[in-house]
């Protein structure tokens, strides 16, 4: 395979954030082109960027706004429905590099994590503190949380504890023209103004 024709967008982006890991060649990003669904299409990505930041994400989201060049977020591959699907020129971000949990504050039951979590590690770690995270979709040992938050996860226990929506109380968002915005917050009962927090989760990365 060869390397995908060279767009400004690329040079942007490396000024922009010069230490970000971005693939361009056409045999590397291969792998990063689908999800687990056969029957959805997908094509050939331009670039894979592997952010590890909110400020890496917002600088590659800025430069496909302005190049309008499409771009799709992608977790742990492993969803069913083509929601990391990307196709011929799209630039894919890879959320590999955001694996952090940031805080656990079992007294007041709230994680504070990164996107590229994966779900099975998310609940290893609440479980080392007798606490419970309950959404287990079949692919929690692949799948990150920010794909789960992206797709409203759901799982066999989905019955009696609720979906993945049912246990986001705020988000960190990049928007289309690569703005951040945080929605909710760390209690319940947060109430003014619209619920944005439940607009974006299970939107699939549609809004931000």
């Amino acid at each position: 395979m060869s390397t995908m024709p060279d767009h400004p967008i690329l040079g942007d982006i490396r000024t922009a954030r010069p230490d970000l890991r971005l693939l361009t060649e056409a045999a590397e990003t291969v792998e990063y082109r689908r999800d687990e669904t056969d029957f959805i299409p997908y094509g050939q990505p331009l670039a894979v960027a592997f952010p590890t930041s909110t400020e890496d994400v917002s600088a590659v989201v800025r430069a496909c706004a302005v190049h309008k060049v499409p771009v799709v977020a992608r977790g742990g591959g492993s969803g069913l429905s083509g929601g990391a699907n990307a196709m011929d020129g799209w630039i894919v971000l890879a959320m590999s590099g955001m694996d952090r949990i940031i805080e656990i504050d079992p007294d007041n039951l709230v994680v504070v994590t990164q996107p590229g979590v994966i779900t099975a590690d998310l609940e290893a770690a609440v479980e080392a503190q007798d606490l419970l995270y309950p959404p287990d979709p079949a692919s929690h040992e692949l799948s990150f949380i920010g794909g789960n938050i992206a797709e409203n996860a759901g799982g066999l226990r989905c019955v009696k504890y609720g979906v993945t929506a049912d246990y986001v109380l705020g988000l960190e968002v990049v928007l289309a023209d690569g703005a951040v915005i945080r929605t909710g917050g760390t209690v319940v009962k947060d109430v003014m103004g619209y619920d944005l927090t439940r607009l974006f989760v299970g939107s699939e990365g549609t809004l931000g």
